[in-house]
């Protein structure tokens, strides 16, 4: 009679999965318009709402996705040349605001359009921020993010 391996009956302990963003269809939008979550980025995140008609939606709905952790969004709003592999989220990084200082072109007359923002964050307790210009294009009817420069 041959004896047969058997697997343990428990799992070896896994690394804690990052926690995700309490943001609900009723919350305030992460992106700072005056509407809730559902009504405003979210509908963009799930598909119900088309695709954002801005470069500037775009780029409030990409942020947004960053603080839910929508990786499918952020690689579907992504232009196929610049598009990683894989979203890799910080699990220790909390985006806490967004600010829009300037957007050029990137409406329904446009082809491209940049917008420069400002993104702020707690990571390992200490408030932070990232200033980024970013570029746009449109893609099939839609805009995407294609690069953008990131500066302290």
């Amino acid at each position: 009679m041959s004896r047969r391996k058997t697997r343990p009956r428990t799992s070896p302990a896994r690394p804690a999965a990052p926690s995700v963003p309490s943001v609900t269809p009723e919350s305030p939008c992460p992106c700072g318009l005056d509407a809730s979550y559902g009504a405003c980025c979210g509908h963009f995140h799930t598909g119900t709402g088309g695709s954002a008609p801005t470069a500037e939606l775009l780029m409030r709905s990409r942020y947004s996705a960053f603080v839910v952790r929508d990786e499918a969004y952020l690689l579907r709003s992504w232009a196929p040349e610049t598009r990683p592999g894989e979203v890799d989220f910080d699990p220790g990084m909390r985006w806490t605001g967004l600010e829009i200082e300037s957007a050029t072109d990137g409406t329904a007359f446009h082809q491209h359009g940049t917008v420069t923002f400002t993104a702020r964050y707690v990571q390992g307790g200490e408030p932070g921020a990232m200033h980024e210009r970013s570029r746009f294009a449109r893609h099939e009817g839609a805009w995407v993010y294609v690069d953008g420069d990131v500066s302290a």
